[in-house]
């Protein structure tokens, strides 16, 4: 056999056993390389290409070098969830570089990390400035993580005592043009919902690269023209102008009757209209 064919189905032997050895080890190996994971990868792959070239003369004896050397990580997974101490040891932990405002420089001195590089992670989690933060942490896999202190957080619903209703995953209902009866299920709709939505801004389900549907249930699509402009879905502003109108001819009707009794019933109710629009407006505007 020629070496440059050799090498083509070394190769591909290789990209095989890698693959199935990454499937077998799992998601968090592939996001979150700690430093034991980082070396174990460097000897695989020194492994894998002297497999591809030939310098390992036996194929089989390469391939059960990386399975051996792959079932290292794997133990020590399994062993860093009975033990916190291996699990310090061979995945590390987090490193505090700020503390009540404060950069702690005996920490920066002993992850080797330099100023400039902590502002560099500050200003990644969008924070410009040392004394607006609580608490950064360096983490094992290198990420800076920033608690802001509690003044400087963005508010939030809770902070305001609002009360909002939990918001479901967006269903992606069309892919490549193609309708997903699975994820139209899932919303609680049908293909015959779906054609009748289409129809109503104009659109052809042949001409839509992309659809999804939202918590509200309203469809939203991106056709293969880039150059067509999708009129948005009227859903909600109808609702909340309908709303308005009925609120305004309750307040109307309250003014032209002389019955005490209907003048209050109609007040009573514009006014309960008017809580619930104030209460539901920001969730139905555009």
């Amino acid at each position: 056999m020629p070496d440059w064919l050799a090498v083509i189905g070394r190769s591909l032997l290789f990209i095989v056993v890698l693959f199935l050895v990454a499937k077998w080890l799992g998601k968090k190996q592939i996001s979150q390389l700690s430093f034991f994971e980082y070396v174990i990868g460097i000897a695989i792959g020194s492994i894998g290409a002297a497999i591809a070239i030939g310098l390992e003369p036996s194929i089989f004896l390469g391939v059960l070098s990386i399975l051996t050397i792959s079932v290292i990580p794997f133990l020590a997974s399994f062993i860093s969830l009975k033990s916190k101490s291996f699990r310090n040891i061979f995945e590390g932990k987090g490193t505090v570089l700020i503390k009540d405002g404060k950069i702690m420089e005996e920490n920066l001195k002993k992850e080797r990390y330099t100023t400039d590089e902590l502002l560099k992670g500050l200003r990644k989690n969008q924070v410009f400035q040392v004394a607006d933060v609580e608490f950064a942490v360096l983490e094992a896999t290198g990420d800076l993580s920033v608690l802001l202190k509690k003044e400087n957080q963005p508010l939030t619903a809770k902070d305001l005592h609002f009360s909002i209703a939990p918001i479901k995953e967006s269903q992606t209902v069309i892919m490549d043009g193609k309708v997903l009866d699975e994820p139209l299920s899932t919303a609680g709709r049908s293909r015959l919902w779906l054609q009748t939505e289409l129809e109503k801004t104009g659109v052809l389900l042949e001409n839509v690269f992309f659809g999804q549907v939202d918590t509200y249930g309203q469809l939203t699509v991106d056709l293969y023209d880039d150059k067509l402009q999708v009129p948005p879905p009227q859903e909600k502003p109808l609702l909340i102008a309908t709303m308005k109108k009925c609120q305004a001819d309750l307040e109307l009707f309250a003014l032209g009757t002389e019955n005490k009794e209907a003048k209050k019933m109609y007040r009573e109710n514009s006014e309960k209209l008017q809580e619930a629009i104030d209460k539901v407006e920001y969730l139905l505007k555009e």
